[in-house]
């Protein structure tokens, strides 16, 4: 059985693609609890749909060792 699906927008410090594929490609090493990624360089967002507690994808994307803050939850 699956878990319920939550989004949470995260603000991110990019400068550049680089640092957005970073953010996907730690993200992906989670499995299938990672249903869908989306970044933003421009806005400095980067938004993940998951069944993981939001601790767990912090986590993930301080491996990236990028500014980074929770701006949503749902």
């Amino acid at each position: 059985m699956e878990g319920q699906i939550n989004t949470y927008t995260f603000n991110m410090e990019m400068s550049c693609e680089g640092c957005a594929k970073a953010a996907k490609r730690v993200l992906m090493t989670l499995g299938d609890a990672i249903k869908e990624v989306e970044t933003s360089v421009e806005n400095n967002t980067v938004t993940v749909q998951t069944t993981l507690p939001v601790d767990d994808v912090l986590h993930k994307l301080e491996e990236t060792q990028k500014k980074i803050v929770l701006v949503t939850s749902q």
